[in-house]
């Protein structure tokens, strides 16, 4: 191999371990050129910017050799459509709001999408065996620790004044957008505690509930992957984020019931096995269930300490959107609707990408206006803020239609069928990558119901790393 190949080579993969540590960091202050209302910031996009023309060299040299994606071809499909539908958007042409343009608002929202895709290729790219996974999931596993370790000092700011919460804001403040949260719940290195969550639930815990449930170690500390699925999950309940923990339940559930059946078997065959034999196992196993049973009581215990938490079963709601707006979930549900009307009038198209937010606040429903402070703000004429959907599948459907919509879950669909290839192969270590697959895909798939941005690198990393491994080895089989 030439040394410029060896070179570029090593420098990608440098980049790769930087920008893997940096994924925690969703909210960087430091970016030129972007407004204070611009949250979604990924520190990670740095190491990306310098990483992917490094890919591009590499692709246009052929060292190493591309393996082509199927998945590139609904996501080129989609992403044509999308380029499409801005393009009629042009067409609608809404008044300016809020000092906010058609132009504008497209330019911008077709340049998340750009750093999406980034992220999405250069996981494609740089994961395409085993050696290259361990290598990203060493990276990974380093930011998780340090998201893990601020989350402490966090929970140690909160609950036991050794450190002054001024003085730990200001350090927070020096890389982050966001200050302390003032309700002492847990947010990390992420701008808010739903977006740890979100960030939990979708990039870390997939790869450690997969190691425990398949029985595959990616270090020789076999007790590094349970400890640090025990801390993130315990990092989890000190966000008090409901749709994290529905999130990590669906996800942990669905993926146990469909790919954990040899456990289930095992774990049931080894617990009536103690009704057989000696008074010792029988208590063993009585003694593990009250533990479980214990584990769950204490977490519910604990997350009732938040009265926006005890709300969901508390409220003594008389409708839906009274209950809705009881937990505290009114203004999601209000802005969703709101763009929802978008769609309804431009069904098949949608209204361009980045452009739901002209039509939120004219079609807002009537008990969002009367019911909600957070929308009495927002409609007050000295607001300059500019609205989103907050949902996913709300966004794509007002601004890309029917169409878009449904080439976007083809994309997905494909993705997840390259996730469960993978069990083909029939090796330790690529079980472990089809079981993270499953349980991300579930995850984002319900984390899409509470965040609507095409920039955050939770709804493409995981993703993109198993497809490029299912390429790799559909490659290897083909030849």
């Amino acid at each position: 191999m030439k040394p410029y190949s060896i070179n570029l080579n090593m420098i990608s993969r440098i980049l790769w371990a930087i920008a893997m540590v940096a994924i925690p960091v969703t909210s960087f202050r430091w970016f030129p050129f972007l407004g204070e209302g611009t949250l979604v910031r990924p520190m990670a996009v740095y190491p990306l910017a310098l990483l992917v023309p490094l890919i591009f060299v590499q692709w246009l040299r052929e060292k190493p050799k591309l393996n082509w994606a199927g998945v590139l071809i609904p996501l080129g499909a989609l992403i044509l459509f999308i380029v499409t539908a801005t393009i009629f958007g042009f067409v609608i042409d809404p008044l300016p709001m809020r000092g906010q343009t058609y132009t504008g608002r497209t330019i911008r929202a077709l340049a998340t999408l750009t750093i999406g895709l980034a992220f999405f290729i250069s996981a494609i790219w740089m994961n395409r065996n085993e050696k290259d996974l361990r290598f990203t999931l060493r990276w990974l596993f380093v930011g998780l620790c340090l998201n893990l370790a601020w989350s402490g000092l966090q929970a140690v700011t909160f609950y036991t004044g050794l450190l002054k919460k001024e003085v730990v804001t200001l350090w927070q403040l020096s890389f982050s957008m966001r200050e302390l949260v003032r309700t002492n719940r847990i947010s990390g290195l992420s701008y808010e505690p739903s977006w740890l969550a979100g960030q939990l639930a979708t990039v870390f815990i997939p790869f450690l509930f997969a190691s425990i449930l398949t029985n595959f170690r990616l270090t020789r500390l076999r007790w590094l992957e349970p400890v640090l699925l025990a801390l993130s999950l315990l990092t989890l309940l000190a966000t008090y984020s409901r749709g994290g923990l529905l999130t990590v339940v669906a996800a942990a559930g669905l993926t146990f019931l469909f790919l954990g059946r040899d456990v289930i078997r095992a774990v049931w065959n080894w617990f009536i096995s103690g009704f057989r034999g000696r008074a010792f196992d029988l208590a063993m196993r009585i003694g593990l269930v009250a533990a479980v049973i214990g584990v769950f009581i204490g977490a519910f215990l604990f997350l009732s300490q938040k009265v926006f938490f005890r709300r969901l079963w508390e409220t003594r709601a008389s409708s839906l959107s009274e209950y809705v707006v009881t937990i505290n979930a009114g203004a999601r549900g209000a802005y969703a609707a709101g763009a929802f009307a978008a769609f309804e009038d431009h069904p098949l198209t949608g209204v361009g990408l980045g452009a739901s937010g002209f039509y939120i606040y004219q079609n807002l429903p009537d008990w969002a206006q009367t019911k909600l402070t957070e929308i009495s703000r927002q409609l007050d004429p000295g607001n300059r803020s500019y609205p989103n959907p907050k949902n996913l599948y709300a966004r794509l459907l007002a601004e890309t239609g029917l169409i878009g919509f449904f080439l976007y879950f083809a994309f997905q669909f494909y993705i997840l069928g390259d996730m469960l290839s993978l069990l083909r192969f029939k090796e330790p270590w690529t079980r472990f990558a089809a079981v993270t697959g499953v349980f991300a895909w579930v995850a984002i798939t319900f984390y899409n119901f509470t965040q609507d941005s095409l920039t955050t690198p939770n709804i493409w990393l995981i993703p993109g790393i198993m497809v490029g491994i299912s390429a790799a080895l559909q490659s290897k089989t083909d030849h």
